[in-house]
């Protein structure tokens, strides 16, 4: 008996580590091309923080692609399975955790909701063990559609939306309509997307100048969300409502229910190491 064990201690000790599977988290950016959205869209001390709620802190990646374009695109989609399925091979991922934000939620809905419409898709969706999605602008937003329509609109929010590009274009609200009833799952009525996606939802924008919680993140882009408040719901993080952020998937917690001190969370805060944001995440991955 004590040799077959040990025979069978060495059988695992002969095992290759590569071989082992292993949990991974990937952050997913919003609207936007980016070419260095660690440092760019996320920022390190995010991201850092963030990643050592999984077990080998180094598997994670961070995104770049061209999230401009409309969300199915190979530079959107596309760029986005390439680089997971290089993620999840180069680290042997098999509990993959997507963090996405903004936009990014939808690209990664369209990949859950169309698995044969690309051969990369499979490999990330049973990769995938759930998203956690911060302000998805799942339902789309009013100032896609003051953009597009030709309204007046604060061009001090210019950094945010990139006027006239496919993606945004794409979060017009009647356009996010049809996509949810036609394309995409996870919304009521539709099929499930078959992973957990689980959403922050932001509800509000400080921007008091005597406040020292309206400057994180920086206190220009407070000033400028809570300009753009008033094409929107008085539930809104600046740029998106709060009932489109909720109209996908199941809400894991409404900003001020769990941050300190019942902060809320502007569209430029829900990316950024705010309010103990990542700590929660952390914690929860």
């Amino acid at each position: 008996m004590k040799i077959k064990k040990a025979l069978m201690l060495l059988g695992l000790l002969a095992v290759s580590p590569a071989t082992l599977a292993a949990t991974g988290v990937a952050f997913i950016h919003g609207t936007g091309h980016q070419t260095n959205a660690l440092a760019d869209y996320w920022t390190p001390e995010f991201v850092n923080s963030v990643r050592q709620g999984i077990p080998v802190p180094n598997n994670y990646t961070v995104i770049n692609c061209d999230f401009d374009q409309y969300m199915w695109e190979e530079s959107a989609a596309g760029c986005l399975a390439t680089q997971l399925n290089s993620f999840i091979q180069a680290k042997n991922i098999d509990d993959l955790i997507l963090l996405t934000h903004s936009n990014g939620g939808n690209v990664v809905r369209w990949i859950l909701s169309n698995p044969t419409w690309d051969s990369r898709y499979p490999a990330v969706i049973n990769a995938t063990s759930k998203v956690i999605a911060l302000a998805p602008s799942s339902a789309g937003t009013p100032l896609a559609d003051a953009v597009n329509q030709g309204n007046v609109f604060e061009t001090s929010l210019g950094w945010l939306l990139g006027y006239g590009s496919n993606a945004v274009k794409q979060q017009q609200v009647g356009w996010m309509a049809n996509y949810n009833n036609t394309m995409l799952y996870g919304t009521a009525g539709r099929p499930s997307l078959g992973k957990p996606f689980e959403v922050v939802v932001g509800s509000d924008v400080d921007s008091a100048i005597w406040d020292s919680d309206s400057y994180c993140a920086g206190y220009q882009y407070q000033v400028a969300l809570e300009t753009t408040q008033n094409w929107l719901d008085s539930c809104s993080d600046g740029f998106l409502n709060c009932s489109s952020q909720k109209a996908a998937g199941t809400v894991w917690f409404t900003d001020k229910q769990k941050t300190r001190g019942q902060e809320p969370l502007s569209h430029q805060q829900s990316r950024r190491a705010c309010f103990n944001l990542d700590t929660l995440i952390r914690n929860h991955i």
